[in-house]
């Protein structure tokens, strides 16, 4: 099986490291798990952060530029079928479903959502491109049960909505954690990831049993992280933004993850942690749950006192936890489901 791949947002071999890479690189790992041959379709980056029409009218005509080039090299390549990855209002798929249709082959979605909000706003060249992206899918993975809510209401006839579980490129779980600290995993900039740690900073206020914390990431908002855990003095510690090596030895050394999850997708730092037995204190959020092991978490308007709560209960064992990884969020359960879907397609 020969496929084209395409990630309109951040391409997988993109220098700059983010979740966006993460996830487009662990696709293509999964989709070679499978036996399939991967071809980078192109690199054209999509994404209009501003909502400037100029900007959209601009990337349009240089993506209808390459859908001729890309349609040859898919045809000489013999593609079964074009992948995309995240599409969505600031970053559509300007040039999959062109190619797609033009060599005759089903297209496919990953993690695509729909905004028809966006329709007649300052994206709307963009949210028009990203509804017909959706619109063109034969068939649509998503992530989350929050992202199929709008797949589902507005999928044409015959598109298949298939689940596709966040997950970890690799085939095996790591060693077991086996420390007694906290660990919070997350850069330090946006406004949602500073209220993760201002909720953190919260919690620990009333828990002072609680054990030490270790803080993985940096960013230019450090300043107000650092103001924000000042109150608890010795019992944090900054780790800065560490090596995948590094961060694999946090982890490993640590004996709980805690991050609330404001405003994630679903983050990929749980399932890290929970690949090495870690339970997590988080709240039950829309995304965030579908990467969560199963059991009760508090709701978002119980704040700190809801995540001291969780922190003071029962962990549930690491083994059952790691169990639960193993079986739904590495790359053989990835793979199956990925060649489940191209089924669906006609793609054997």
């Amino acid at each position: 099986m020969r496929l084209g791949f395409y990630a309109p947002l951040k391409p997988p071999n993109h220098t700059v490291p983010s979740g966006d890479r993460a996830m487009a690189r662990a696709l293509v790992a999964a989709l070679e798990h499978m036996g399939a041959q991967v071809d980078l379709a192109c690199t054209l980056r999509s994404r209009d952060g501003a909502g400037d029409a100029t900007v959209q009218a601009d990337l349009l005509a240089q993506a209808q530029q390459l859908v001729p080039q890309i349609f040859q090299r898919g045809r000489a390549a013999g593609w079964q079928a074009w992948i995309t990855y995240h599409t969505y209002y600031k970053a559509p798929d300007l040039i999959g479903p062109a190619v797609a249709r033009a060599l005759g082959i089903p297209y496919l979605l990953v993690e695509a959502t729909r905004a028809r909000k966006r329709l007649g706003g300052p994206w709307d060249t963009f949210a028009q491109s990203a509804e017909a992206a959706c619109d063109a899918a034969d068939v649509v993975f998503y992530l989350t049960q929050r992202d199929r809510e709008a797949l589902d209401a507005y999928a044409p006839n015959g598109q298949h909505l298939v689940h596709l579980a966040p997950f970890l490129p690799r085939n095996d779980l790591p060693q077991q954690a086996n420390g007694p600290h906290l660990l919070a995993v997350g850069m330090m900039r946006a406004a949602a990831k500073l209220a993760s740690y201002e909720l953190i900073a919260q919690t620990l206020a009333l828990v002072p049993e609680a054990p030490l914390l270790e803080i993985a990431g940096d960013g230019p908002a450090r300043a107000r992280v650092e103001a924000a855990m000042a109150p608890l003095g010795g019992r944090v510690r900054f780790l800065g933004e560490l090596t995948p090596e590094a961060l694999e030895q946090a982890y490993a050394r640590a004996g709980a993850l805690i991050w609330p999850g404001v405003d994630e997708a679903f983050g990929v730092s749980y399932l890290e942690a929970q690949a090495h037995g870690l339970p997590v204190i988080a709240q039950d959020r829309d995304g965030v749950r579908d990467v969560l092991y199963p059991r009760a978490y508090p709701a978002v308007d119980k704040g700190a006192v809801g995540l001291a709560e969780l922190l003071r209960s029962v962990a549930p064992d690491a083994q059952d936890i790691r169990a639960h990884i193993d079986a739904h969020h590495l790359l053989p359960a990835a793979a199956q489901t990925l060649r489940a879907g191209l089924g669906l397609a006609g793609v054997s």
